[in-house]
This record gives C-alpha cells, structure tokens and sequence, in this order.
C-alpha cells in the first residue's frame, strides 16, 4: 500500500504553507484572534468536499496550520466539535470544547500537533546552526544535537502515523480506530517533547514570553490534553491488538 502524496497533494500542502506563512508569520500580534475565517471559505478549505478532495487533504491543512499555530478553530470544523466554550484553557486562543471521540477528531488533532511539532524542530534547528558559542554553533554539541535528533525521529514516526490514520478515515477502513488512537498518542506526545526539546536549545530566550515557542508549546499541551490523553489512547490500542 502507497501513502506517497500525489502531486495535487503536494501542491495543496505547499501552497497552503505559503498562505499561512505570510499571513501568521512569527512576529505577528499574537493576541490578535484574527484566523481569516473568510478568506478559508473563499480558498475552499471549509468545504473540501465540493473541490473534490478528501479527509487527507483536510489533514494535510491541519498540518500546516499547526505549523503556524493557527489562532482560528479549522480542527474544530474539521472533526464536528462543538464551538468554544466559555472556560479557558492553557492555549489562550482555544476555549474548552466537548468533543466526540470519533477516529476522525483523533486522526485531525494528531495532524494539527504534527504541525506543531514539525516547527519546533525547525525552530531548534535554526537557532542551533546560528548560534555560537565558543566560536562554533552550538549545534555541534552533543547536549544540542541529540534532542534535536531525537525530535526529528519522532516527527517523522509521527508524520507516518498520522498519514496512515487520515488515509484509513478517508477510506473507511476497518483500521481506522486503531490508526487514529495511534496517531493522536504519538503525534500529540511527540508535539510537547519536540517544543520542550526546543525551549531548552533556545537556553534562556527559549523560557522568556517574547519568544514564539510558548505559543507551539502551549497548543502541543491543548491538544494532547484534549479528548482521550496519549496513555488512554495507548490502551485502547493494546486491547484492539491484544483482544
């Protein structure tokens, strides 16, 4: 079986890249709650379905839009979760939900913190090429590189969880539970590490609230605290396995 993105697919995930990288760049008012909600509409993302494309191409969206820490609900629409509630939560820019524990919210919300993770490993690996110590980049230290490392082995274990399970959602198949359990455990877990990683190869400015990292940290810990936790997960998992 070949999860191999297909051109079209390629093409919709960088071109929605693009488009939210210019407009939720890291520098943004970050206390601005301006998710473009209309210009989402205009592009067909509310509404795949009608441009002929699928679940995995949703998940392909969430990914990226958990790339820029998408200040807007897409996740929400996505998984037909009821709107914001009125009590606030760790990520200040989501209110507190009910949700219905269907594969497909799993299988979204894994997609949304495989974003998340994604930058902050870039982000970790930007600072430790540019930042020197001693007069050599701190990422040829082995207290640098190796979490580095570690984070770039869960994210790309991630990205293949993730794929599987929107792809089995997409598809209707049998594994679809299983697959999406998996993925919200794993990619979610993999979120927070990859953020913690990257705050500590940040050194100070990593911890301070000027820095953007927060914000990804903040929304890994929403979304692996939101609907059934990662040890949750991995029981259902075990029992599907071992049943």
């Amino acid at each position: 079986m070949d999860f191999t993105l297909s051109a079209d697919q390629l093409e919709l995930k960088q071109s929605a890249h693009t488009w939210l990288a210019d407009r939720f760049p890291l520098d943004r008012d970050w206390d601005a709650q301006d998710d473009r909600w209309r210009e989402l509409d205009e592009l067909g993302w509310l509404d795949v379905a009608e441009a002929g494309l699928g679940f995995v191409e949703e998940a392909l969206l969430l990914e990226e839009m958990g790339y820029v820490c998408y200040p807007g609900f897409y996740l929400g629409h996505v998984a037909s979760v009821p709107g914001d509630g009125d009590v606030a939560t760790v990520d200040p820019s989501r209110r507190f939900n009910q949700v219905e524990e269907t594969p497909r919210f799993r299988a979204a919300a894994a997609a949304e913190a495989l974003g998340v993770a994604q930058r902050a490993l870039d982000l970790g690996i930007e600072h430790a090429k540019t930042r020197t110590q001693f007069g050599k980049p701190i990422g040829t230290y082995q207290a640098v590189s190796h979490p580095l490392a570690q984070s770039y082995t869960d994210v790309e274990l991630a990205r293949s969880l993730v794929y599987w399970a929107a792809w089995c959602v997409a598809e209707n198949d049998d594994r679809a539970t299983l697959a999406a359990a998996a993925a919200k455990a794993f990619a979610t877990e993999a979120a927070v590490a990859a953020c913690e990683r990257s705050i500590q190869v940040h050194g100070g400015i990593g911890f301070t609230w000027e820095h953007p990292l927060h914000r990804f940290y903040k929304r890994a810990l929403w979304l692996e605290g939101f609907g059934a936790r990662p040890a949750e997960l991995r029981l259902e998992v075990a029992y599907a396995l071992l049943a």
